[in-house]
């Protein structure tokens, strides 16, 4: 079954926490504090594997977790680092934040790795915390927490030349023509269900991939029939062969099929249309195929637009070679258009400055029971890498809060001596 969508969550490993220990060696005098540090959380990193051809393997599997930092240990030992998750994904899989629609990475290249989320920093022992003014801390941080995401994994082939059309015009017979490609074939609607993929190798040696797309029919850019699932795969192509039925045998006007396809491409990416397109006539060996070609000649004059028509049947494999050669040549213009456009930019003489709101370390609300609730990704990840079990750990936790300026905020707000705060799953007393 070919997969080209998928919706996965993913989470980096923690941190591994940090260890209270002092030296208690018999003849050593003030051992002094020797917990060690945790471990780095593993990241979660996408890799290339050119041996995949389809999302299938996160049809079933969805969650995917990076393991924990090991945890500190006594005598001054640090803990391992987590090994990375290395999620492997076919070449044309675009990454997407679920919640924001950001795209994050795009990978189209054998062995090409992207990090989608960092694991957390192993939380400090309390030999990092001594000073001269207190020698042996009993202080230690929790790991902090992996990044976790919910993502969107999008599926776009990577072919140079991509066939469109309504159904059952030809399509898949093309390219079983022109390739060892052997996609379904069947006189009805939707027989290719899935984009089909094959080379085409010419006589004179040089080679290009093509690729069967879904058919298409009206409303397909707002989701009707195959809709985005057919149209995602034409963004990345070079050049577009449009096949038209000529033969009528259907009751289809070539005409009107073509300005369906063109406005389908139009709605769903407008940059589309700007690809090189040939406008292939298949059934030419049908009884009708050259009235109706005719016809067909006469409405795209008064369109007044330039277009490249070539004559072909398929079934008899006559007018083949002529679209191939050309289209051969669209493909190596395009390429050669594209590194022409590629400037090279030199990263020591070019830096680029873009700004970015920073969000506020917290934000203060209240519940409808007077309780105060602080919320905020950079309080909340304070408080979970502070380690509640000493004493030590949450008067420096406290000091955090007022060097944030919490204790301020909240007189501001109207808190009294006694209220009640909370912070994710920890309630407190706000006290003057």
């Amino acid at each position: 079954m070919f997969v080209d969508q998928a919706n996965i969550y993913i989470k980096a490993g923690d941190g591994g926490n940090g260890m209270v220990a002092f030296r208690r060696e018999k003849y050593v005098p003030d051992g002094g504090p020797a917990g060690g540090d945790g471990g780095n959380g593993g990241d979660v990193v996408f890799v290339v594997d050119e041996g995949l051809h389809t999302l299938m393997d996160f049809r079933y599997n969805r969650h995917f977790k990076a393991d924990k930092g090991q945890n500190g240990m006594s005598k001054g030992m640090h803990g391992r680092a987590a090994e990375d998750l290395f999620i492997p994904v076919p070449p044309g899989t675009v990454i997407k934040n679920e919640d924001t629609g950001a795209v994050l990475a795009d990978l189209t290249e054998e062995g090409q790795k992207f990090i989608v989320a960092k694991g957390g920093r192993g939380g400090r022992g309390n030999s990092r915390f001594a000073t001269s003014r207190n020698p042996a801390p009993n202080i230690s941080e929790n790991g902090e927490p992996g990044v976790e995401l919910n993502l969107t994994l999008e599926l776009k082939l990577l072919a140079d030349v991509g066939l469109v059309g309504f159904p059952s015009v030809g399509k898949s017979t093309f390219l079983s023509v022109v390739t060892a490609a052997k996609p379904k074939i069947a006189a009805y609607p939707f027989t290719t269900l899935s984009p089909n993929i094959g080379v085409v190798e010419l006589k004179d040696g040089r080679s290009f991939v093509i690729g069967d797309m879904p058919g298409i029919i009206e409303g397909a850019a707002e989701g009707v029939g195959l809709g985005l699932q057919f149209l995602r795969h034409i963004e990345r192509t070079k050049v577009l062969l449009h096949v038209l039925d000529m033969s009528g045998v259907e009751g289809r006007d070539p005409f009107e099929d073509y300005q369906t396809i063109q406005a389908e491409l139009r709605d769903h990416d407008p940059n589309i249309l700007n690809k090189p397109q040939l406008i292939i006539a298949n059934k030419m060996d049908m009884p009708d195929a050259e009235d109706h070609l005719t016809f067909f000649k006469e409405q795209m004059a008064e369109l007044n637009g330039d277009y490249e028509l070539f004559e072909v049947s398929t079934i008899k494999n006559q007018g083949i070679d002529p679209v191939l050669y050309r289209t051969i040549e669209l493909v190596e213009d395009y390429e050669t258009l594209e590194m022409e456009e590629e400037t090279p930019i030199e990263m020591d003489s070019h830096v680029v400055y873009t700004h970015e709101e920073k969000e506020e370390p917290f934000k203060i609300t209240r519940d409808p029971d007077g309780v105060w609730v602080l919320s905020g990704e950079e309080i909340e990840r304070l408080f979970i890498m502070t380690n509640l079990d000493h004493e030590e750990s949450m008067m420096r936790f406290s000091r955090q809060l007022r060097t944030m300026g919490v204790d301020e905020k909240l007189r501001e707000r109207g808190a009294k001596d006694g209220d009640l705060v909370s912070l994710l799953d920890f309630t407190f007393e706000f006290v003057e």
